[in-house]
């Protein structure tokens, strides 16, 4: 990890950051030093989390991510506030796991696509907007895919579809921010023990259709792994990192 002081004139957004995953890494990028702006829906756990941290470098703006007004918004606000970006950290989405493929009706699907991916998409396209115009060049935008980038749980073809969709959306935007000096990575996370995963830990089903508790790791580790990303020259890139708890079921056929 890079000192703080060292990080002292950066900016990174984490979108998301009121729970879970986000919080975890809006929390570990304050402590390396950053300015992070903290974006999500529930402006009251965004304030808790910039509390928790106990950093003024902290900024918490209520953002709807699939709606291009509210992104548009969030990022005049950090145009206004610091005047550039270093770092984002695509990280806000839905899971909607659990309705079998017959079941899914258009309302569940279009909101499950306007959040992962419309949203990963707005929100990238706002900081590389930003990365490209600010001086000095550039930055770096970190997707967070998932397991089911690579591979789908039972019931969840919104939520794998559009995870495998981001992969795309890294693999385009890594390319077209070349010439920018903008770097675009992907963090495919398997069982980081959130809010929303917990219930892996009480038992979920398997593609053999069997109900069986999985392994877990701490959310922290994730976060350690995001600044990593982050910490790199914009020379370098981790264009896939694939973090998972050790012993989940991904690896070979469980």
């Amino acid at each position: 990890m890079a000192s703080p002081d060292r990080n002292s004139n950066k900016v990174a957004l984490v979108t998301g950051a009121g729970t879970g995953i986000g919080r975890a890494v809006a929390l570990a990028f304050l402590r390396e030093g950053y300015s992070v702006v903290l974006a999500g829906r529930r402006m009251e756990l965004l304030e808790s989390v910039a509390k928790e941290s106990g950093s003024a470098r902290a900024l918490a703006v209520a953002t709807d991510v699939g709606n291009p007004e509210s992104v548009n918004a969030l990022f005049a606000r950090i145009g206004e506030k610091f005047g550039r970006i270093d770092v984002l950290f695509n990280n806000a989405g839905v899971s909607g796991i659990g309705k079998g493929f017959e079941d899914i009706d258009f309302e569940h699907w279009q909101n499950i696509v306007n959040v992962n991916l419309t949203g990963s998409f707005l929100c990238a396209q706002g900081a590389f907007k930003m990365m490209k115009d600010q001086q000095p060049q550039g930055g770096r935008i970190i997707n967070n895919g998932s397991i089911s980038a690579h591979a789908p749980r039972p019931n969840s073809a919104p939520y794998t579809s559009t995870k495998h969709a981001i992969t795309g959306l890294t693999k385009s935007i890594s390319l077209d921010g070349r010439k920018y000096n903008i770097a675009c990575g992907q963090i495919d996370i398997g069982n980081a023990l959130t809010e929303l995963s917990a219930r892996m830990a009480k038992g979920v089903p398997q593609a053999n259709g069997e109900i069986a508790i999985e392994p877990m790791m701490d959310a922290t580790e994730v976060a350690d792994a995001v600044v990593h990303m982050a910490s790199l020259p914009l020379s370098t890139n981790v264009q896939f990192m694939t973090i998972m708890a050790t012993k989940m079921p991904f690896v070979g056929r469980g």
